[in-house]
């Protein structure tokens, strides 16, 4: 019998390709090619026994080519050839957590720009956070091929216990439900923030992820909060926006994305966006009244920055508060794009300067010159003034 986990290739850098064999006797016999042996050969030869003892294997032939990868990728590729060669193996083998990634988040924080990588490449994972996004989503739908789904899974759970992205909020897209509520036992137990809820169409596919990650949080002893970003692609789903919006309070924000949407409802998608102008704003009004943040679509031209910045410029003016990234080039465009103005700025300081003058004086209305202020202004003016913070 034999089972296959990884890809073999030298363009696959800080990856690794294993190939697995049984044998009836003779042990545990293990061969390594790897461009960093002389360095790192004694670790990685301790890892892979240290597996095979955790595993009860006695027997087995382990072939292993490394172009550098590190423990987190190594171990997952292991894990992933051994439970394809024995799928009655239930145990996983968890590395420590990386203490420099243990830190939180909050409902209300930036998300300016969220990072997609795909969840087979942990090529990427690893400088990822240097980029600056406001949050790195670790990608287990669409960008991973069915045959790679299992591998993305624990190459997504070591990522989340072993890999420091610099203080990025961290994400997880799960698949499409209900496969995605598989998914969440590999995620919801291993330092993750928020999760994303790809086609989401009504509240109760909110609330099914919401279940089932209770339960991993109860189940796993995790006091710290989860937050879910449902995605809308359908039309159905625009229309239950406001329901899926508010569903539940570990919503954190709504996101939309087009091209779903604009096949879904038989319209080319374009740059100009008239075929999708009434789903966004139906879905900033949606996340605005229920409290939560509104989320772009990608800008898929990768190598258009004036595009993108145009295009950021629009959504910040429909009232979106981020946009996801699907190239690192694209955080600072977005970022700049979304940052206030200096105009911005100085009215958003005589505001706040109002409203604390108002406060400390205990009056109830909050007047700056001959008008009054509303306090969704005043909100608005004291988040100008902590983008400025970030």
């Amino acid at each position: 019998m034999k089972a296959i986990a990884g890809r073999q290739g030298n363009e696959n850098r800080s990856d690794c390709y294993f190939e697995v064999i049984t044998t009836r006797k003779g042990g545990i016999q293990l061969e390594v090619k790897s461009k960093v042996d002389s360095m790192y050969g004694e670790s990685i030869r301790r890892l892979i026994f240290d597996m095979c003892e955790f595993f009860e294997i006695k027997n087995l032939k382990i072939y292993l080519e490394d172009y550098g990868a590190l423990p987190f990728t190594l171990a997952a590729r292991f894990e992933l050839a051994i439970k394809r060669l024995y799928p009655e193996i239930g145990k996983e083998y968890l590395l420590p957590f990386n203490l420099n990634s243990k830190y939180g988040t909050s409902r209300e924080r930036f998300r300016r720009s969220r990072l997609y990588l795909p969840g087979n490449q942990p090529k990427l994972f690893i400088n990822a956070g240097l980029h600056k996004p406001d949050g790195i989503i670790l990608d287990l739908e669409d960008s991973v091929s069915p045959l790679e789904k299992d591998a993305a899974q624990l190459l997504v759970r070591n990522a989340l216990r072993s890999v420091d992205f610099y203080g990025a909020e961290r994400m997880v897209r799960i698949n499409q439900l209900p496969k995605g509520l598989e998914d969440l036992k590999y995620v919801v137990p291993h330092n993750v923030h928020v999760i994303l809820i790809p086609k989401c169409e009504t509240a109760e596919d909110v609330l099914a992820v919401k279940e089932e990650t209770d339960k991993l949080r109860k189940a796993n002893k995790i006091r710290k909060k989860i937050y879910l970003m449902p995605i809308i692609e359908s039309a159905k789903g625009v229309l239950n926006v406001y329901k899926i919006a508010s569903s539940t309070e570990d919503v954190c924000a709504v996101a939309i994305g087009l091209e779903d949407y604009t096949a879904d409802i038989g319209a080319q998608r374009t740059n100009e966006g008239r075929e999708s102008f009434y789903a966004r704003t139906a879905l900033v009004n949606a996340a605005k009244a229920a409290g939560v943040q509104a989320i772009d679509t990608v800008f898929s031209d990768v190598n258009d920055m004036e595009g993108l910045r145009q295009s950021v410029v629009e959504a910040k003016s429909l009232g979106f508060d981020g946009k996801g990234c699907i190239h690192p080039r694209q955080i600072k465009v977005v970022h700049d794009a979304f940052a206030p103005s200096e105009e911005e700025i100085e009215k958003a300081k005589k505001i706040v300067a109002a409203f604390e003058e108002a406060k400390a004086k205990g009056l109830g209305v909050v007047s700056l010159g001959s008008k009054m202020i509303d306090p969704p202004v005043v909100k608005r003016a004291i988040n100008v003034l902590k983008y400025l913070e970030n």
